[in-house]
């Protein structure tokens, strides 16, 4: 299958040939479907707070002890897809053809002045002309003016402000000094970029750092990563064999969002912060942002508490048959039911029981932020059975779910929340050690997808995503936050909605 310049490429990315072989067999034999008990809801599964709980919850943040913060902020990819209306729209154009007016790239035109990269310099005054949209849609994404449709959306203008502009890296920037300061007054950040565009990033922390460390009494700590090439994986043809670029060279491809868990795996600070890039509004929003990410962290950190109890009792119990040891099973069991949805089967043997439920309890922690469904893409909450037979919480993309599986189905459908990939990760254990992230990924949850390249079409390998199967064996709770704390921005006009007005 492999000549010996395959091998030389494989080993020059750094992957083994075995595990290029594995991949190939994932294809022909595909991804497992999750067994899905049920969507997590209000009444079992998500957590719904009333205000009262809320502020609990802030307390519990602002007093607990934390071993270091940090925001880690998945930024890797270029702005393209946020643009691929636009470049449809200037093709059209650009064939002596208009578009209709209410195509992506004439509202585009139209309501130009209301975005934070507008000039008059650059764009001038709007006009209402097929000549006006093709120039637009040229200065927005080419060289011949901002460049947008190649550089990384971190470092493209959101937001405007009396006296200055904002990038979606500069409001991460600001949400990290509210509400993930340490305790001597720095903020560390984490940001996973692609090397090519490290350039503009630096640039953009060079141009606020100073002034916002001034303006809001804060040192910023930031680290840029890269997602390994070590994690890429071979792209296949449509018959499952290894796809060749014009040239005969195997092609790999960066193995989607999952592959950052080695890069989370790298973070030092016990309490971490993850949410997108995109996924920030202007600052008349950051009250409610901080207070459900404090809501998040403070729920977050009474798991941990609770959990560290368990195992400190357990450690302090010699005899697994004691009667004192039995309640304890038993209330720890009942607490992994009503709050984390994790139900084991029965055992009889008191070690077994003990060592079950140590493994449930030792693993790392994650309180993920749920909306409520409006119809936003997005992956779901769900209880699912896992192998061990055991249930548990997972957030799942529909790409895992079963199409034939009526039942499935309807409970897809009928779902009440979506992710919004909102969540704190606690990642050390109750002996103040840090968790092994690689050892609690299910290799089974990842997923096939179908690309092209340069009109081929092919199939890729995505590796179990970030907060997917990559944290699939990790203590999850689920709590219900505003929908006015997820504003994502996946296309150019999501910029005219309030949150970034």
């Amino acid at each position: 299958m492999f000549n010996q310049e395959d091998i030389r490429q494989i080993q020059s990315n750094g992957i083994s040939l075995k595990a290029v072989e594995r991949q190939i067999d994932r294809f022909k034999k595909g991804f497992p479907w999750m067994d899905i008990v049920n969507a997590a809801n209000p009444e079992r599964g998500i957590v719904v707070l009333d205000e009262a709980g809320a502020d609990a919850a802030v307390r519990y943040y602002e007093t607990a002890t934390i071993a270091g913060k940090c925001k880690f902020v998945p930024a890797s990819g270029a702005a393209s897809r946020m643009f691929k209306d636009i470049f449809a729209g200037l093709s059209t154009l650009e064939g002596g053809e208009d578009v209709p007016s209410d195509s992506a790239v004439a509202r585009l035109a139209a309501a130009i002045e209301k975005f934070a990269f507008y000039t008059p310099e650059l764009f001038g005054k709007p006009e209402d002309s097929p000549e006006y949209r093709r120039s637009v849609a040229l200065k927005l994404l080419t060289d011949a003016g901002l460049g947008y449709g190649s550089k990384p959306k971190g470092v493209l203008e959101f937001h405007r402000y009396k006296g200055e502009t904002r990038t979606a890296f500069a409001e991460h920037l600001v949400e990290a000094q509210e509400y993930m300061r340490n305790d001597d007054g720095s903020a560390n950040l984490t940001v996973t970029i692609s090397p090519e565009h490290q350039e503009l990033f630096e640039a953009e922390l060079a141009k606020v750092k100073a002034e916002f460390e001034k303006k809001y009494g804060v040192h910023y700590n930031v680290c840029f990563t890269y997602q390994d090439k070590s994690t890429d994986t071979i792209a296949v043809d449509m018959k499952d064999k290894p796809f060749r670029t014009d040239d005969g060279r195997l092609l790999f491809r960066p193995a989607g969002h999952g592959a950052l868990i080695h890069n989370l795996n790298a973070v030092e600070e016990e309490l971490v912060s993850i949410k997108n890039i995109d996924n920030v509004a202007t600052e008349k929003y950051l009250p409610t942002t901080s207070r459900y990410k404090k809501v998040l962290m403070g729920k977050a950190l009474e798991l941990r508490d609770k959990i560290f109890s368990y195992l400190r009792a357990l450690d302090a119990e010699p005899d697994p048959a004691a009667g004192s040891c039995r309640r304890l099973c038993d209330k720890i069991e009942a607490f992994l039911d009503m709050e984390l949805c994790i139900r084991l089967p029965l055992t009889v043997d008191p070690k077994v029981r003990v060592e079950m439920l140590r493994s449930k309890l030792d693993r790392p922690v994650r309180v993920c932020g749920m909306v409520k469904n409006e119809g936003e893409p997005g992956g779901g909450p769900f209880i699912i059975k896992g192998k061990d037979g055991t249930t548990n919480l997972q957030i799942l993309e529909s790409v895992q779910i079963n199409k034939d599986d009526q039942g499935a189905m309807y409970t897809l459908k009928h779902a009440t929340h979506f992710n919004p990939v909102d969540l704190v990760c606690c990642l050390k254990n109750y002996k103040g050690e840090k968790f092994d992230l690689l050892k609690y990924v299910d290799e089974d949850a990842g997923f096939i997808s179908s690309k092209s390249y340069q009109g081929r079409e092919l199939k890729a390998l995505e590796l179990p995503g970030l907060w997917n199967g990559a944290m699939s064996d990790w203590n999850t709770l689920f709590v219900e936050v505003p929908l006015e704390t997820f504003n994502p921005v996946k296309v150019v006009l999501d910029l005219l909605r309030p949150a970034h007005q």
